[in-house]
């Protein structure tokens, strides 16, 4: 008997790699990509683009030249989309574990999702390109809301662990000038309505600087100022958009405390947000598995955004400046 999960692994590296043939019953997943010709930032990276093949790396792209986002449209779509940014540590996007089941599980709940596939720093990319791309990305969703069924102020952020880091970064500061543009994508703001981050790396201070995250983007020597700089709690404000954290209280990839950082600076700023702390689970967890409490994450997730929804929380005038 082949295993439930070998089965969704065939599944999600199927649609998750472009270059790799399309199950039958599938169609090609659409693209966008982010920028026209050459994108911003200092840097660049030697060679194609590199999917994993084995290990903790299996089925995650690296060597990124060309950002963009992947399509995942539904059949009956319910009007709310999300940008889902996967981790990785900055070297590296953990499609097949973590972005792609949560987006094709997303799909079949009539969400429209942007799998993002981002610029690393560990590439040859100066450290704040991710930044910049994931900032793009919430600005073209919200150009393009209408064409794919979506209302403009119902645009949401994913992240896990790196990509929870760039997720919360976009959240908290979707203003700030990482780029030169003034095309139509430029007249809205990439602020998310909503931000959903899981095992997130929070800060890149002492004593919670021990991340592949804080290596890429600050570096080893870096100075209290860039730690500051770059740490999620520093943005905390009473604006930041309704937020959802789940970590587990085994990880010591990310540990608990990033996710307690994050929660305790939001709620003492006065910002909506709501954490869960799973007994276990470690890092990387994805969807989870079906013995895990941790796997009910999703339906958590989506019975918040309802509630939210219908108090009408979740509000974004396009024009305002944030």
């Amino acid at each position: 008997m082949i295993a439930r999960r070998t089965l969704l692994a065939g599944a999600a590296m199927a649609v998750a790699f472009a270059h790799l043939p399309a199950m039958a019953d599938e169609a090609p997943l659409a693209e966008i990509a982010l920028w026209p010709g050459t994108p911003p930032g200092r840097g660049g990276v030697t060679g194609p683009e590199r999917i994993g093949t084995e290990g903790a790396g299996y089925g995650a792209v690296s060597n990124i030249s060309t950002p963009r986002m992947r399509v995942y449209r539904p059949m009956a779509p319910n009007g709310t989309a999300v940008v889902v940014c996967g981790g990785g540590g900055y070297f590296r996007i953990q499609l097949w574990k973590e972005s792609t089941p949560i987006s094709q599980w997303l799909q079949a709940r009539g969400f429209t999702v942007f799998e993002l596939i981002y610029r690393l720093p560990n590439d040859g990319w100066d450290s704040d390109v991710p930044f910049a791309d994931a900032q793009r990305a919430m600005k073209i969703v919200r150009t393009r809301a209408a064409e794919f069924g979506v209302q403009s102020n119902r645009i949401g952020i994913m992240g896990f662990s790196a990509g929870g880091h760039l997720a919360g970064f976009t959240a908290l500061q979707p203003e700030r000038q990482l780029y030169a543009g003034a095309d139509r994508y430029e007249q809205v703001s990439a602020r998310p309505d909503f931000a959903v981050l899981l095992f997130p790396v929070v800060s890149l201070r002492p004593p919670l600087d021990t991340t592949r995250t804080r290596r890429e983007i600050v570096g080893n020597r870096a100075s209290s100022a860039a730690e500051r700089a770059w740490s999620l709690d520093t943005y905390a404000s009473a604006d930041a958009p309704p937020t959802i954290i789940f970590a587990a209280a085994d990880d010591t990839t990310t540990p608990p405390l990033h996710s307690i950082t994050l929660f305790q600076a939001l709620q003492g700023a006065g910002a909506p947000v709501e954490l869960h702390l799973f007994e276990s689970g470690g890092h990387g967890w994805g969807l989870g598995t079906e013995d895990q409490v941790l796997s009910q994450w999703p339906e958590m997730f989506t019975t918040w955004l309802a509630r939210r929804n219908q108090g009408q929380d979740i509000s974004h005038d396009v024009n305002r400046d944030d």
